[in-house]
């Protein structure tokens, strides 16, 4: 299943954004495109629906860049704890996802309670729940 065929079939909820992280997620699209056209494309999605916020006004139970997230794969019960990363930072064995794979596109921007599906690496649809957000600040606590 393509992410075209998830967005037309799936109502996705409202995200929110730091201003100045979206702008630097906007270039790590623009400048993977042509290599993984899909994250890309999951990516400019994201930003296109996006309401943006100063970091200041950013509610405390957003998914941002570098906080942790705690969520459910309603698909296959599946809980992880994840520190969401730009690219650079990426460390899957020390669970930090990067902003570039299809479940950071997915989380980023994400409200604690909410729901979306969201397709994996080999694009099977998933229900992703997200349970708790932590600050970037505080790897210990989550935020719901």
């Amino acid at each position: 299943m393509k992410n075209s065929d998830i967005s037309q079939g799936a109502v996705r909820p409202v995200i929110h954004m730091i201003d100045h992280e979206s702008d630097v997620i906007e270039a790590l699209a623009m400048a993977v495109e042509a290599r993984n056209p899909q994250v890309a494309e999951m990516l400019y999605e994201e930003l296109g629906r996006a309401m943006q916020h100063s970091a200041d006004n950013m509610p405390d139970n957003i998914v941002t860049m570098n906080c942790r997230v705690e969520f459910v794969d309603e698909t296959s019960g599946l809980r992880r704890t994840v520190k969401l990363v730009y690219p650079k930072d990426a460390d899957i064995e020390n669970d930090c996802l990067s902003i570039l794979t299809p479940m950071g596109a997915g989380l980023i921007g994400m409200v604690a309670g909410e729901t979306i599906a969201w397709p994996d690496r080999a694009g099977t649809e998933r229900m992703l729940r997200i349970v708790g957000v932590a600050p970037p600040d505080d790897p210990n606590a989550t935020r719901d």
